[in-house]
């Protein structure tokens, strides 16, 4: 999660998010050289009390500066629709889980597991903050949080019963809104084992910001180990 005076993304724990932090860093380099270069530029010219007459009719000069800001967006461009195109892949997944919005929190079903003849679900409220225990987040703590295991294609459905919601965890790089009548899809795959925090992300009523999503990456015995307990 982010930290206070942060000026950086978030860590990143999935394939996508890595993409987007390199894409990020690589864009403020063209940025700062943007800058750097216009503010040697414009410092010469106030400076200098000389007048260069190649400067005023040069159509190589001209065709030079429309060029180079031609290429520039192009290798902007280029690792950007990559990137856009890994967001919207669909692997086949391992595991689906569907989340649905409510005013004010989420609901989850994990359409693999049953559990007594049940698919195994629950909601997910924040806790609220007279009930938050040393070390727990103020308005980012859910009572029951979203459990999968990591180094697993995970394909989340999601949905809203009743108004616009958006589902988000920066961390994983994923953002998707919950339309009611609609199933939208994302799919991530969890680097490393953590907690991720993440807010509805679209104005949803009075308590839209009581609508936290904390989702913990965990290996593959304890989630085992989960679902037992979950059974029982």
């Amino acid at each position: 999660m982010s930290q206070w005076l942060q000026l950086g993304l978030m860590d990143a724990y999935s394939p996508v998010m890595e993409e987007f932090l390199y894409f990020h860093d690589f864009t403020n380099m063209i940025l700062l050289f943007i800058l750097l270069f216009v503010g040697v530029m414009m410092t010469s010219m106030a400076t200098n009390t000389f007048l260069y007459k190649g400067l005023l009719e040069g159509q190589m000069l001209e065709c030079v500066w429309t060029m180079i800001p031609a290429i520039i967006l192009i290798q902007i461009a280029l690792p950007s629709l990559s990137l856009l195109y890994l967001m919207e892949d669909s692997p086949s997944p391992d595991m689906s889980v569907k989340v649905v919005g409510h005013q004010w929190f989420w609901s989850y079903e994990y359409s693999d597991f049953w559990v007594n003849n049940n698919v195994l679900g629950f909601d997910s409220y924040m806790i609220p903050e007279q009930d938050l225990e040393p070390g727990m987040l103020r308005q980012l703590e859910t009572d029951n949080r979203v459990v999968v295991p990591f180094m697993t294609k995970m394909r989340m459905l999601i949905s809203s019963s009743d108004v616009l919601h958006s589902w988000t965890i920066p961390s994983l790089g994923v953002k998707a809104d919950a339309i009611p009548g609609r199933i939208n899809q994302i799919n991530f795959i969890g680097l490393m084992p953590g907690v991720l925090y993440g807010q509805c992300s679209e104005i949803c009523g009075s308590q839209h910001s009581s609508m936290p999503i904390a989702l913990e990456l965990i290996s593959l015995k304890d989630f085992n180990m989960w679902l037992n307990w979950m059974e029982n």
